[in-house]
């Protein structure tokens, strides 16, 4: 579906080592401020132990997992709204994407000098926050210029969308974020979803720590959880450099021995992409046969019909029905046959709305 997760930070908080644990494509990372001036975009799987269950009973030829862009943005700073470092020419790339993960630096290094001179994280997301909310007050700023010559000229509903923003210009002085807004779905659809603005977009964050607090966090990450209670996000904790580490082992064993020795069950990422995936309001369907088993990404609440365009055009427009499994059933019956002696099997038509797991075999005709 051609889904964005852009991956933001002040600059030296290992973005791009975390990027590097999940992405297919792996990018240089640097301890020195302002080092690269381009942003790197990599394609990650979504963990999805159904998957491979699926597959122990069908044996397909091959499993696909979903996948989901996700953009490392280089390293921010103060000023960045007004070109300061890189300039803002990344805070653009952040508009181009459906969901942020910022990075936070919850661990000391003194071989990797922070820019701010301190590790602070909370200070870190207030900077990368105040710089969002600049580059947001702009847009709307300019978006209420273009609006007031149409006022002048007795437009009405011109003058309605002036009163909205001013009320959001004044929210976004206030230091606080899009997202926080109060505002009827119309009016965001008609007045302010055309901006893409940046502290809009659904927002998630990763405490960064050391090997050492892996498992349990540290005080920096207390901090964090402190300074954003009450906000509905999700705070995720992982040790980048352990995490890196541990996706350079080609043998799976190996990395659930360090993974155990950390005090882990799963690598942090894993939860990282399945909190980034959920945040994006996505859930996945499967098909299933022997060439290949394959989960595919949707918008939880799509029809069928739509759901089939995910896979290919032409389902879409030759629907007829969606033959539907359940992956409970499948799982407990296991397979086709048995699941239709049960009576679980279901023909669905148009306005059937696929859920998360759903086995589905599209019928068409073009």
């Amino acid at each position: 579906m051609g889904l964005k997760c852009g991956i933001i930070g002040i600059t030296n908080v290992g973005k791009t080592a975390i990027f590097n644990c999940i992405s297919k494509n792996k990018a240089e990372s640097s301890s020195f401020a302002f080092s690269t001036n381009k942003s790197n975009i990599g394609m990650i799987d979504v963990p999805d132990e159904r998957l491979y269950k699926i597959d122990a009973l069908i044996k397909s030829a091959k499993v696909i997992p979903a996948m989901v862009d996700i953009v490392d943005i280089p390293g921010l700073a103060k000023g960045s709204s007004t070109g300061e470092g890189v300039g803002n020419k990344f805070l653009a790339d952040i508009q181009q994407t459906d969901a942020i993960i910022h990075v936070l630096r919850c661990f000391d290094d003194e071989g990797l000098p922070h820019v701010e001179g301190s590790v602070n994280p909370v200070r870190d997301m207030e900077i990368i926050d105040l710089e969002l909310q600049v580059r947001d007050l702009d847009l709307v700023q300019r978006k209420i210029q273009r609006l007031e010559k149409l006022a002048k000229s007795g437009d009405k509903d011109a003058k309605r969308q002036i009163g909205v923003l001013e009320n959001l210009a004044a929210h976004l002085e206030d230091f606080q974020n899009v997202r926080d807004f109060t505002v009827s779905p119309d009016d965001k659809k008609l007045i302010i979803d055309d901006m893409f603005l940046l502290t809009e977009k659904p927002i998630m964050y990763v405490c960064n720590v050391d090997d050492g607090s892996a498992a349990v966090g540290n005080h920096y990450v207390e901090e964090v959880k402190e300074a954003l209670k009450g906000q509905d996000t999700q705070i995720i904790v992982i040790a980048g450099k352990l995490e890196a580490e541990i996706a350079e082992l080609e043998n799976e064993e190996d990395r659930m021995e360090f993974l155990k020795d950390a005090g882990l069950t799963e690598p942090g990422v894993n939860k990282m992409i399945t909190t980034a995936y959920d945040l994006l309001n996505l859930q996945s369907f499967f098909t299933a046969g022997p060439k290949e088993v394959r989960a595919w990404t949707i918008k939880k609440g799509m029809a069928a019909p739509a759901a089939s365009g995910v896979i290919h055009s032409d389902l879409e427009r030759g629907f007829i029905r969606a033959e539907v499994m359940k992956y409970n059933d499948f799982m407990e019956y296991g397979s086709e046959n048995a699941v239709k002696e049960a009576g679980k099997f279901h023909v669905e038509g148009k306005n059937y709305i696929v859920e998360d797991g759903d086995i589905l075999h599209i019928r068409f005709n073009v």
